[in-house]
């Protein structure tokens, strides 16, 4: 989601070889040592997303509320992947931009949009968790199809309106002094933040989500305690046994993946947008290295989420294995059974 970060102390444009690619800093070894690692990071991402997408549209068991926003999510960590990721990784690789400039608004348009829209998706998976385990009897009237759909509906519509808007005005440039000659000379895509719009996006894109992740977590993790110690005192009835079992083990489980994805979206998204809060009140001196290291971070967070709300479930795993064994192209497995009375 990051621009490269370039010299803002310009008077012409015979530092950028009037608006030529400079020499890579980087020896050819190292280029190609990153071009392996990064391609395999969007391949993986592409793949792991696409297996989610493929296991929730093929088999009818699994169309749920609940999936449909990890499918709608899995759509937009694939398309991240698949057509943001490798234009980022050329321009992070060659310490270039060789797709003209109305080319870099619009790709930097989307990718804004995809890395809002799919930290949008977390926090909806996170608000219908939390009515599925602290207002049980409530759920099935709240979190409707209807419902969802709307929800999907705002996590791509707010961030599209959002990215394209500010991006398209020029509006998270206005104020930054030599921002135009960059525009003329740079061949870098040099789109920057300024300080009001790097707080907006901050706000937007973190502290907010972040609020709302931890305090849907502790609420979770409160109900689940509370409800280990009732079930605890009910002990007594061994007919219920099983079911709190059932009941104790449903809480934690949604507890113990809330908290990966809480500390997963934090690891991968903190540097990120806490370098766009920065950088403005730092003259945007961040080294390129950094800028190019806290972006990709970010964007593993959509390598990290087919694992966190895919591989953590054993329906997941299931469908997995019929798509690599090409199962799927029979008719017959589109009803095969993929839910245990366990896994919801």
């Amino acid at each position: 989601m990051l621009s490269p970060n370039i010299s803002r102390d310009l008077t012409d444009c015979s530092e950028f070889g009037n608006s030529s690619c400079p020499e890579s800093f980087r020896s050819p070894g190292v280029r190609g040592v990153m071009y392996v690692f990064i391609t395999a990071a969007f391949i993986l991402t592409v793949l792991g997303n696409l297996a989610i997408i493929l296991s929730i549209s093929y088999f009818k068991q699994l169309h749920s509320p609940t999936n449909f926003l990890l499918l709608s999510m899995a759509g937009t960590d694939f398309l991240l992947g698949f057509a943001i990721m490798p234009y980022s990784m050329v321009r992070s690789v060659e310490h270039c931009w060789y797709f003209g400039m109305p080319f870099c608004k619009a790709h930097y348009s989307f990718d804004l949009m995809l890395c809002l829209a799919s930290i949008f998706h977390l926090c909806s998976i996170a608000v219908d968790r939390f009515y599925a385990i602290c207002h049980p009897l409530r759920y099935t009237s709240t979190m409707t199809l209807p419902t969802i759909k709307k929800i999907i509906a705002t996590c791509w519509s707010v961030p599209a309106a959002f990215a394209f808007g500010v991006v398209f005005s020029e509006a998270y440039a206005s104020g930054i002094e030599g921002y135009e000659m960059l525009v003329k000379c740079s061949s870098l895509c040099p789109i920057v933040f300024n300080k009001l719009w790097g707080a907006v996006l901050f706000t937007v894109g973190l502290f907010a989500p972040a609020c709302i992740l931890v305090g849907i977590y502790v609420k979770i993790f409160t109900v689940s305690q509370r409800h280990t110690r009732e079930l605890s005192q009910a002990h007594r009835h061994p007919k219920s046994d099983k079911e709190n079992e059932y009941s104790k083990n449903k809480d934690r489980k949604a507890a113990k993946t809330l908290s990966i994805v809480m500390l997963g979206f934090l690891i991968c998204w903190f540097p990120c947008f806490l370098a766009i809060l920065l950088d403005p009140f730092f003259n945007f001196s961040t080294p390129l290295p950094l800028f190019d290291a806290v972006n990709w971070l970010g964007y593993l967070n959509s390598f990290c989420n087919p694992l966190i709300y895919g591989f953590f479930y054993p329906w997941f795993r299931k469908t997995f294995k019929l798509i690599l064994k090409g199962k799927i192209f029979n008719p017959h497995f589109r009803t095969v059974k993929i839910l245990s009375e366990d896994q919801s």
